[in-house]
């Protein structure tokens, strides 16, 4: 088989229609891919979020459905000026630019206050120390009460005039009183003991005189 014949048959007008044919079904098979990718992340379209805050959840999510858009509750909290179940805070923020099907997480108001442990503070720390902690958890505190003890050290904790104890569960509602030492204890008072052989001797002393059998 010479060199002609060869080329002739690989050139072949089936060999070439088939080629013809797996490049075409590679181009299509491309552009139905960049199509679909598109559809799929939806690109090019941008949903505006929504302000959120105040809103009532169920109502929220029937909004967000209608825009494509899915709401998830992630976390809790509590403002008595709101009503249960509103919206506290949002992420992604009002305003902002999203696809559709995008999750938006909300903060939803509780119907009731929370409650935490208390920490261990009671013998355990001063005033301050317990005071900055109580005040980062969310706690307020009415002044406090003194106490006989080491001064400005925290002797117990007191809440609605009931003492309460590290780990109790309490609500942030219920303002604390630190039961705080104010420096004023009372020392023993020294008792010497005097012993006969600690007696002075002075010129004040007895005298004894010398009694002489007859």
């Amino acid at each position: 088989m010479n060199i002609k014949e060869s080329l002739r048959k690989i050139f072949d007008r089936f060999v070439v229609i088939n080629l013809l044919a797996m490049l075409v079904v590679i181009i299509l098979l491309c552009i139905g891919v960049g199509f679909g990718l598109d559809i799929y992340t939806h690109h090019g379209e941008n949903i505006e979020v929504p302000n959120l805050k105040g809103m009532n959840c169920e109502k929220a999510e029937r909004q967000l459905a209608e825009l494509g858009l899915t709401v998830v509750v992630s976390d809790s909290g509590h403002n008595k000026k709101l009503p249960a179940n509103s919206i506290l805070l949002q992420t992604p923020g009002e305003g902002q630019k999203v696809k559709r099907g995008h999750v938006i997480y909300v903060t939803v108001n509780s119907p009731s206050s929370p409650s935490f442990a208390l920490p261990d503070l009671v013998d355990n720390s001063s005033y301050r120390e317990a005071e900055a902690r109580l005040t980062a958890m969310g706690f307020r505190l009415d002044p406090p009460k003194m106490v006989d003890g080491e001064k400005d050290w925290v002797y117990g904790i007191l809440c609605r005039g009931h003492r309460v104890s590290n780990g109790d569960r309490v609500s942030i509602d219920h303002p604390l009183t630190l039961m705080v030492g104010k420096g004023t204890i009372e020392d023993l008072d020294d008792i010497d003991m005097v012993g006969a052989e600690e007696v002075e001797e002075s010129g004040d002393a007895d005298e004894f005189e010398e009694v002489k059998e007859p």
